[in-house]
């Protein structure tokens, strides 16, 4: 049947339960973010943009370079993806290091909820 894990031959003839990644959320605000990121601190990360870059924010919460992505979600989070961005105007922004806003890549005080 559809949606269930199945049985596989291991080696030796033990049968084990196929692993299933977890799917992403679908909805339209979240659509980017794994169904559950490693929260890095809980906290914003105040950066300097500059007007006209594009920017890869990490959605996983794997990336050792926070906020911005390293490509850990290769090994670590497989299905995540970084949420690119560019930047509107030169200056600084609080972007979110919980995950869980629901602007991403900005901070909108999530965290404190």
């Amino acid at each position: 049947a559809k949606g269930r894990a199945r049985s596989v031959r291991a080696k030796g003839g033990a049968k084990r339960r196929a692993a299933r990644r977890k799917p992403l959320l679908v909805s339209a605000a979240r659509a980017w973010q794994p169904r559950r990121p490693l929260c890095s601190p809980a906290r914003p990360f105040e950066v300097e943009l500059a007007a006209g870059r594009t920017y890869a924010w990490c959605a996983c919460g794997h990336s050792k370079k926070q906020p911005f992505c390293d490509g850990a979600h290769r090994r670590a989070a497989r299905g995540a993806a970084p949420l690119r961005f560019e930047a509107a105007a030169t200056g600084r922004v609080k972007l979110c290091g919980c995950k869980r806003t629901r602007s991403p890549p900005f901070c909108d005080g999530s965290h404190a909820r």
